[in-house]
């Protein structure tokens, strides 16, 4: 088992319950699977940020192979939504909002881990965007959508906020529980305003639509 300072523990498992919810709620909304499916897709979302992370530091086994708890709350969390899936459809938060809670979650910790590894600035910020982004993109070619991260602008750019907050606050040496929450709502907060009101960055014009 890793001994890791336990406000980064904390974080990490809440956004990896977090996105096993929405990994597990997608698999039987979207696109219906069983129960194996269910917990599978689950489990991917939420521990597939880490995992390429990890491997990009090369920190090997990952922490999710040396620490049972993250194996344990991903699991627990899909064969949660499995059992209770007819209750969780009338009272539970919407994909998008347990989305949300995973990204900034995982950005957070991502960018912290990143930086503790020795990487420089950039790169800790960047590794944290991919924890954000990894399990969320890892789920949607699976389930064979376009990955959000690439279609919504204000997906991976609130994740980046994050990491560089959460990186920023380490440097100065002012990084703690404040910091942390602050950072994380404040990619909360940005995505779920790009939600409710449909707003992305600048697209590419539409084929053909040059000169028109």
């Amino acid at each position: 088992m890793t001994h890791e300072p336990l406000l980064l523990l904390v974080l990490d498992l809440t956004g990896t319950f977090a996105f096993a919810l929405n990994g597990a709620l997608t698999a039987m909304r979207t696109v219906r699977l069983d129960i194996v499916g269910v917990v599978t897709l689950g489990m991917i979302t939420a521990i597939g940020g880490g995992i390429v992370r990890d491997v990009l530091i090369d920190s090997l086994p990952p922490a999710t192979f040396r620490d049972w708890r993250y194996l344990a709350v991903a699991a627990g969390g899909s064969v949660l939504v499995f059992a209770l899936g007819r209750w969780l459809r009338a009272f539970m938060l919407p994909i998008t909002v347990l989305d949300a809670v995973g990204l900034s979650l995982f950005a957070v910790t991502g960018a912290s881990k990143a930086l503790n590894s020795g990487v420089g600035v950039g790169a800790a910020i960047i590794l944290g965007t991919i924890t954000g982004v990894g399990g969320g993109t890892i789920r949607d070619v699976l389930i064979r959508q376009v990955p959000t991260v690439l279609t919504s602008g204000l997906y991976a750019i609130p994740a980046f906020v994050a990491a560089a907050i959460t990186v920023g606050t380490e440097r100065a040496g002012v990084y703690g529980t404040p910091a942390a929450v602050g950072a994380a709502i404040a990619c909360f907060a940005i995505r779920m305003v790009g939600v409710r009101f449909g707003l992305n960055a600048p697209r590419a014009p539409a084929p053909g639509a040059a000169g028109e």
